[in-house]
């Protein structure tokens, strides 16, 4: 499979392949095909899966695209204004990702359910107690709000991210959440009551402008009914 990501703050990704290469997706994000492009919809692996990929905010359902009797092309935009980030996944890197961010990958890749080990980083880190895992083997499409900014963690290194910036991490990070210092900072420094710590070793791509931080401001523009 070769690929190519275009269009700057509004992308989309335009994959090549070769005959019985197939791709997958959920969430319709197909956008345009080749017609020799062949559609299955399926669960993915399964009741337990699916169900497991729903609680991770995709659908439970996934489509499957195969290239039929030789070349295929098929594209996948992004639903948001942002990025879309190539991840290579093998069986030594998982990859943790925030809910809704898959948007295709190769049919080698699995999606799956990933709980927060700590209780608190689920209910106050704003990355949500639930995320998303890919492992197997294959090239995934991530999609990141805004802007992706990338760090490598160092063992034992720590960032401090505020909430939703998170877009995805190796799966060998940790995540926790701290309390914002003094009284006054929390309730009237406008960043709230928690932040994520996030542990290395290992890769961080961050983002610059989470949909619900756009949601907020535009609903403060919506008049109110009564």
């Amino acid at each position: 499979m070769k690929y190519q990501i275009i269009g700057d703050n509004l992308p989309v990704v335009i994959c090549e392949l070769q005959g019985g290469e197939a791709m997958i997706t959920e969430r319709g994000s197909m956008s345009w095909m080749s017609p020799n492009m062949q559609m299955e919809t399926n669960t993915g692996g399964g009741l337990g899966k699916a169900l497991g990929r729903m609680f991770a905010g995709e659908a439970m359902f996934q489509n499957r695209y195969t290239a039929q009797g030789g070349h295929g092309m098929i594209a996948f935009a992004s639903s948001f204004p942002g990025s879309i980030r190539a991840f290579n996944i093998t069986s030594g890197r998982d990859i943790i990702a925030q809910k809704s961010a898959f948007l295709a990958s190769e049919q080698g890749v699995e999606l799956s359910v990933h709980f927060q080990r700590k209780l608190g980083a689920g209910f106050f880190g704003g990355e949500g107690f639930i995320m998303q895992r890919l492992s197997g083997s294959g090239i995934a499409f991530l999609e990141i709000d805004g802007s992706a900014v990338d760090y490598d963690l160092a063992p034992g290194q720590s960032m401090i991210i505020d909430t939703g910036y998170l877009a995805a991490m190796d799966a060998t990070c940790s995540i926790e959440v701290q309390s914002v210092p003094g009284i006054k900072n929390a309730l009237f420094g406008g960043e709230g009551l928690f932040n994520t710590r996030v542990t290395g070793p290992g890769h961080i791509v961050l983002q610059t402008m989470p949909i619900h931080n756009v949601a907020g401001i535009i609903s403060q523009f919506i008049p109110s009914k009564g």
